[in-house]
């Protein structure tokens, strides 16, 4: 895959944002609300879905330094972050919008829940529901809302 230096800037730029608001409202991002971690952030990880992999790279790059300052060490800057560049790379393959939300939800509920148990010993099965909540919330409710104003606006036939 090459890139030009105006797709570099945007990859750069979805990877800002990611991380600016997932450290922005981090109580929420990384699960200090009751246990349930609602990651604003991840409302962007449909942008595969109309941008395709570079989006997904994007968005991994940026899950990387958000988990890099987020503080549960190595295994959730690198599995984590692999979690969303999975989700992202599938969500970029897939056809209807609605289905494309399910990867990010079921993987990352998967997924982090499994580091959650490992790293802080969390029950699995309960970290996978929250953690599943807080995914469907971020895709589903605010990702499909953010979806809808970007195309009212045209963005992604204007900026991408």
């Amino acid at each position: 895959m090459k890139f030009n230096a105006k797709q570099i800037t945007k990859l750069a730029l979805v990877a800002a944002i990611y991380v600016v608001i997932t450290l922005a409202v981090a109580p929420f991002s990384f699960g200090r609300m009751g246990g349930f971690q609602v990651r604003i952030s991840e409302a962007m990880t449909l942008l595969p879905f109309f941008w395709g992999e570079p989006a997904a790279i994007a968005l991994w790059l940026g899950c990387m330094l958000a988990n890099y300052i987020g503080g549960l060490g190595v295994i959730d800057i690198i599995l984590g972050s692999a979690l969303t560049l999975v989700a992202g790379l599938l969500t970029a393959r897939t056809r209807n919008i609605y289905i494309a939300g399910i990867y990010p939800v079921v993987i990352n509920a998967f997924g982090v829940a499994l580091i959650l148990y490992y790293t802080l010993e969390l029950p699995y099965w309960l970290s996978v529901f929250q953690v599943a909540v807080g995914q469907f919330i971020s895709v589903y409710v605010i990702g499909l809302l953010l979806v809808r104003i970007l195309r009212r606006y045209d963005f992604f036939d204007k900026y991408l």
